[in-house]
């Protein structure tokens, strides 16, 4: 038995992929597999691999085209933005200098009301004033009179009203 073993042993071929008997039919297979695989890849592999392709290509430059639009439009709003931000600060000028002309004229106005109040405060008092300027004169008349009366009587002389009068008139007149 063990000479038949030894027989099998080496008799058999090695690997079948080296055997030159079979090298026919393994080319044969192998060009068929070969021709099926590039049938089946240009037929629905490429085909579908090419259009994934393409419509990424188109979507990228739509995507492109519509970015470069969005930024013109950015763009745009900013302007519009900048000119609108240059419009407000033109009117918030015009409103401040229209805000402080009416301050102004307001306050001219009290000026001129609290003017016509002094003037007529400083009217009242040199009104009172000569009143009391009068007053104090007719005082002073009165006091000089008696006074001189007095001095006239106690130096003995006799002096009657009409002459004291007219002598304390003409003193204040100067």
């Amino acid at each position: 038995m063990a000479t038949q073993t030894q027989d099998t042993v080496t008799s058999a071929p090695g690997m079948p992929q080296l055997d030159f008997s079979t090298f026919s039919n393994q080319i044969f297979w192998l060009v068929l597999t070969l021709v099926v695989i590039y049938f089946v890849l240009s037929r629905i592999a490429l085909p579908r691999i090419s259009g994934a392709l393409v419509e990424r290509a188109d979507t990228i430059t739509h995507d492109l085209a519509e970015a470069e639009e969005l930024k013109q439009r950015a763009t745009e709003a900013e302007k519009a933005y900048e000119q609108s931000l240059t419009d407000a600060r033109a009117e918030a000028q015009q409103i401040n200098v229209a805000m402080r002309a009416e301050i102004q004229l307001q306050l001219d106005v009290e000026l001129e009301k609290a003017d016509l109040e002094i003037s007529a405060r400083t009217a009242e008092a040199g009104a009172t004033l000569a009143e009391i300027r009068d007053s104090a004169v007719s005082s002073v008349k009165d006091v000089a009179k008696l006074t001189a009366k007095e001095i006239i009587s106690a130096m003995g002389g006799k002096a009657d009203a009409k002459t004291v009068m007219a002598a304390v008139t003409a003193r204040m007149k100067g």
